[in-house]
């Protein structure tokens, strides 16, 4: 798989960005320790987006490597390459994927390493209301509900 789509998986997937987001991004939108995202879903003029200090370093690097300018878009592809994109690397895995499946993941992830339901719900998916993530987080599979019983009484 090659660099830009990689990237394109760890926003989606670490930083909990829709996909729309991820292709608007410009090299102007990062920060030191975040991204700004404009005009976002929410009808705010930007939010902020957290991720790992790594993401932002090979983004920083990508950008650089091709010589994008900071008005440019980093990820210059339609909505449908990049669903596209995402299916493909599902299919390298055996599983059916969307991008939306990435959002959900990072909020799953985060929820199930112990993070308070107000972060991932205000900073990581940035949602306006706590019942729209408590939707995301609801789904819980029987192997899943084992496991946890097992490690909190186990």
């Amino acid at each position: 798989m090659n660099i830009r789509n990689r990237l394109m998986l760890e926003l989606m997937a670490r930083g909990a960005m829709r996909v729309g987001e991820v292709l608007k991004l410009k090299p102007s939108d990062i920060q030191e320790r975040s991204l700004v995202v404009q005009n976002p879903k929410s009808g705010r003029e930007g939010e902020t987006v957290y991720v790992p200090r790594k993401i932002l370093a090979r983004l920083t690097s990508y950008i650089k490597s091709k010589n994008i300018g900071s008005n440019e878009r980093i990820f210059p592809i339609s909505y449908v390459t990049a669903w596209s994109m995402v299916k493909k690397a599902g299919l390298m895995v055996n599983i059916e994927l969307r991008p939306h499946d990435l959002r959900r993941h990072a909020a799953t992830y985060a929820s199930r390493s112990g993070t308070p339901i107000e972060i991932v719900s205000k900073v990581i998916l940035r949602h306006s209301d706590l019942s729209t993530t408590q939707r995301y987080l609801g789904k819980v599979n029987d192997t899943e509900a084992i496991r946890w019983i097992e490690t909190l009484y186990g």
